[in-house]
């Protein structure tokens, strides 16, 4: 697991938004002027402005009361539908669920995982097809048994429809998450042993820039720039870069804004690592493999060696560093005898400290990356990551109610579960897939991770039509096609094609944000507020405005009258 956070892009994000929404927003007008011109002749223009003003005044005179009112029925509805019954099979997995996750041979932090996950996936996974069905189907079924018309001849109009059935699926979905997400922290609590209680914590750590020497010392590459990078080891996950032991070779991290504040209350400065470990030749694997950390203040030139720690393979260790301390060599042996206090001594004056990692084992390596150190300040208590985890999970309810209140009204009940189905499993699963092929930058990054490469770019041999010529013709993907206007034309096309996906890749939700809250928690850290809950706030409104404007549209345009 990552967990290293990166701040969301909120000006990024919202200009993406509108360049997404607005393209949307045009396709949708350009198309339904042409479909009204095509029906009606010269006249379906002036049928159109009139709709658009129409339109506008809904908007604009929506009444709150009317709202709440079908929100107040659309609870009922769903209540006599017995939604309410999922809690009790979420009581019924966590009856039984103590038999299975119980195990004295795993490790404290490993049990917390464990039952933390468990819930936390439950909560998801039971609570999202509830919301979803009740969301697809609700306004299908009201046309089907004729109740939508009583509603209809009322003076609610049909953005307040759309507006209360969003918002009553919405509060029936809150309120059984909040229920079994209250039972089951109780019933993590009640559950975990007791030697794994000391666990259920929530890290806050403080991350730092993360840079490498070679074995020769050297901190920049040929072109005389930082090095980003140690040695691959041959691991296809490249998240890991790799120190040489017993050599000058050292992983490099800075931390900004240290002094007192981030000592514990004995003042010592708790640095909590996740090395990894490479062994090129077996020797005694029951011996561990040792680092050493060396305090260094660049603006003094002050360099303090710290005693050797062994590497927790598989696991993470935290270090106590005392404020003063005497410097000691990689070999034991005591090279200066001077105290050095570490926030005197070792930080400079902008509050920056500097952190080298030393692998000792000649022919060994360590492996580390960014957020594998860290500085730990003060705990939080486990409650304050499982609040906000339920949280997000709640915020991506309401995305998917949004989406499902909205597909349900152009399509009946079985096509908008479907079509809403097909965008959750797609957003989970292909999004990432599809950032590839369109070459956006932050998925190219991701791929870069999992791919084994160096480096990672857009994916040669064109769009489908082109990638078609060149398997029928076994031309190599980095030839030039030959130029003519079948080319020109079969390149147009394809970047038309590219252009839709694209706009449909922006459109899918991001679930990532969504998701990677409930690891930070079952992993024993913070639920950090950016980028998880203000990504996962930002993503519900960006998705509740175009979902209510679709929803109104489609639902206006539509015949009531065909079941």
């Amino acid at each position: 697991m990552n967990f290293d956070s990166v701040p969301f892009p909120l000006d990024t994000s919202f200009q993406l938004w509108l360049t997404v929404f607005g393209s949307a927003t045009l396709i949708v007008l350009i198309v339904s002027l042409l479909a009204t011109v095509a029906s009606l002749g010269s006249r379906g223009l002036g049928v159109y402005a009139n709709e658009l003003g129409a339109m506008l005044g809904d908007f604009v005179s929506i009444s709150p009361r009317r709202v709440f009112a079908l929100a107040q029925l659309t609870f009922r509805e769903a209540y006599r539908r017995k939604a309410l019954m999922v809690f009790v099979v979420f009581a019924i997995l966590l009856m039984f669920a103590g038999w299975f996750l119980t195990s004295s041979n795993l490790q404290p932090e490993f049990q917390v995982k464990v039952y933390v996950s468990f819930v936390l996936r439950a909560l998801s996974w039971l609570v999202l097809p509830v919301v979803l069905l009740l969301a697809c189907w609700g306004i299908p079924e009201d046309i089907r048994l004729r109740s939508m018309h009583t509603v209809v001849t009322k003076p609610a109009r049909r953005l307040e429809i759309v507006l209360g059935r969003m918002l009553g699926f919405s509060f029936i979905g809150l309120l059984v998450l909040t229920a079994m997400a209250t039972v089951g922290g109780f019933w993590i609590r009640r559950q975990l042993p007791a030697e794994a209680q000391a666990q259920l914590i929530c890290r806050q750590p403080i991350s730092g820039e993360l840079s490498f020497r070679d074995r020769e010392g050297n901190d920049k590459d040929e072109q005389g720039e930082a090095l980003k990078q140690g040695i691959n080891v041959g691991d296809i996950w490249l998240f890991h870069s790799f120190i040489e032991g017993a050599t000058k070779a050292r992983a490099v991290w800075t931390f900004d804004d240290v002094g007192p504040d981030v000592l514990d209350a004995e003042g010592n400065l708790l640095l909590e690592n996740r090395f990894q470990a490479f062994r090129s030749h077996k020797g005694d694997m029951k011996r561990s493999i040792y680092f050493q950390y060396i305090f260094f203040n660049p603006e003094t030139g002050v360099r303090a060696p710290y005693d050797l720690k062994t590497v927790e393979e598989n696991r993470g260790r935290t270090d106590r560093i005392p404020r003063k301390f005497a410097s000691v060599s990689g070999t034991g042996g005591i090279t200066d005898r001077k105290t050095y206090d570490l926030i005197e001594d070792l930080v400079t004056k902008n509050g920056q400290l500097t952190v080298e990692v030393a692998c000792v084992d000649p022919g060994q390596y360590l492996g580390m990356a960014r957020p594998d150190l860290f500085i730990r300040t003060t705990d939080l208590p486990f409650e304050s990551g499982y609040i906000k985890a339920v949280v997000c999970i709640a915020l991506m309810l309401l995305v998917v109610t949004f989406i499902g209140v909205s597909v349900s009204t152009f399509v009946k009940g079985p096509v908008a579960t479907f079509l809403t189905f097909v965008i959750v499993i797609v957003s989970y699963s292909a999004r990432d897939f599809m950032g590839t092929i369109i070459g956006d930058p932050d998925a190219l990054a991701k791929a870069k991770q999992y791919s084994g490469m160096q480096e990672m770019k857009k994916l040669d041999g064109g769009g489908v039509l082109e990638s078609i010529y060149r398997i029928l013709t076994h031309m190599n993907p980095t030839t030039e096609l030959p130029a003519g206007p079948a080319t020109a034309v079969m390149k147009t096309i394809d970047t038309g094609m590219v252009n839709f996906l694209w706009l449909v890749y922006r459109i899918l939700p991001n679930f990532d944000y969504f998701t990677k809250s409930q690891l930070y928690v079952a992993n024993g850290f913070d639920v950090p507020f950016n980028p998880s809950v203000l990504g996962c706030l930002m993503i519900t409104l960006a998705y509740f405005i175009p979902c209510v404007i679709l929803g109104y549209f489609a639902l206006r345009v539509r015949e009531l009258e065909a079941k």
